[in-house]
């Protein structure tokens, strides 16, 4: 089970982002991730008539190192860390490290 899914609410913790707050929009791989508004950069893109794309400036958000991200805790307000713990049905479940809740 992975600490940060795709929908999570993030905070950046370094990088020229720093502080930054978005959604998980894509995981790539294990170690890389994609982060709504984050680490964009415009691309300069040549038309393809085959694919019927247009020619243009184009914005795009590259992925940015799980290590440098940290999941929001909406209740204090602050990035926290990631747990593991069980339900009463045995699932394992995620959790805040500083409080217990579920995520």
């Amino acid at each position: 089970m992975r600490k940060i899914k795709k929908g999570d609410d993030v905070i950046i913790l370094a990088g020229k982002d720093r502080g930054k707050r978005g959604t998980v929009t894509k995981l790539s791989g294990n170690s890389r991730l994609h982060v709504q508004g984050v680490n964009s950069v415009k691309k300069h893109q040549k038309p393809n008539p085959s694919t019927g794309s247009a020619g243009g400036i184009v914005n795009l958000d590259l992925s940015i190192h799980i290590s440098n991200v940290a999941i929001y805790n909406f209740t204090s307000k602050k990035h926290d860390r990631v747990g593991f713990d069980f339900d009463t049905d045995n699932k394992k479940i995620r959790v805040f490290r500083s409080s217990g809740e579920k995520i």
